[in-house]
């Protein structure tokens, strides 16, 4: 038998070594409970790190506060631990999980997302800000659009979503089906919600033109060809739209201008 000492080093030893593996699992358990992984992607899609550009491949991971750019012919689908998942489009520059509060899911600098976020447990806060709007869901699906730095466009598929003026404080709720378009310089009002279909339209225009060309590449999207999520993780109210809107494609009005440079 070992002696008293030396048996009391080797627990020891052994309890350091057990708290350290626990250590580690923990912190690795955050930093990957913490990120968004690369579902589906074609096109040039990155992250900045190190003051580098990163290429993205399917089930790579994007961390807190990273920034995620996609080029002319980019888009990438995230999915994060709950099941939400958000789409980012073509000429993109968006960051994910901005603040150390949970509830901020993205910036939207330029481009455009499309969020559907899981409320099979309740409610799910997150925001999204642009740079004159800021986002609210508790478990929806709705699209929103920076078109330039003074002008954003939201769109709701399912759900409700909060939508509240950056600089003036004005607030509006949209319902399922309606739009509003966010002026840096103009108070928002209930009459400037759009109850047509005419942005909506174009917004599902531009995310089949996305579907059609991963068709082409034999990649599965789990999007059927009407829009509604067949697979691909669980989504916010299975990502079906009414009147047979799709969660998962709509665009927003005339395709956003080019990323500004990195």
């Amino acid at each position: 038998m070992l002696p008293r000492r030396k048996l009391s080093q080797v627990v020891r030893s052994v309890l350091a070594a057990i708290a350290l593996t626990v250590c580690q699992a923990s912190l690795l358990a955050q930093d990957w409970g913490g990120a968004a992984k690369v579902l589906v992607m074609t096109g040039r899609v990155s992250i900045l790190r190190d003051n580098n550009e990163w290429a993205l491949n399917v089930g790579s991971v994007v961390q807190p506060k990273q920034t995620i750019f996609t080029g002319d012919d980019g888009y990438a689908k995230f999915e994060l631990p709950d099941g939400s998942t958000f789409e980012v489009f073509q000429n993109s520059r968006v960051v994910f999980r901005p603040s150390q509060g949970w509830g901020d899911l993205l910036d939207v600098w330029i481009g455009r997302v499309k969020a559907y976020i899981q409320h099979k447990n309740g409610p799910n806060y997150n925001r999204i800000t642009t740079q004159t709007a800021v986002i609210s869901v508790r478990g929806t699906v709705f699209d929103v659009v920076a078109e330039d730095e003074e002008t954003t466009f939201v769109s709701v598929d399912e759900g409700l979503v909060s939508v509240r003026h950056l600089r003036f404080g004005d607030e509006v709720v949209l319902q399922a089906g309606q739009s509003i378009r966010i002026f840096r310089d103009q108070r928002l009002a209930q009459r400037n919600i759009d109850k047509g279909s005419v942005g909506r339209a174009a917004l599902r225009v531009a995310a089949e033109a996305v579907w059609d060309t991963l068709a082409r590449r034999g990649v599965s999207t789990g999007t059927a060809s009407g829009g509604g999520t067949t697979s691909g993780g669980a989504q916010g109210d299975q990502g079906k739209g009414k009147n047979g809107d799709s969660g998962s494609g709509n665009g927003a009005p005339p395709p956003p201008p080019p990323a500004p440079p990195q």
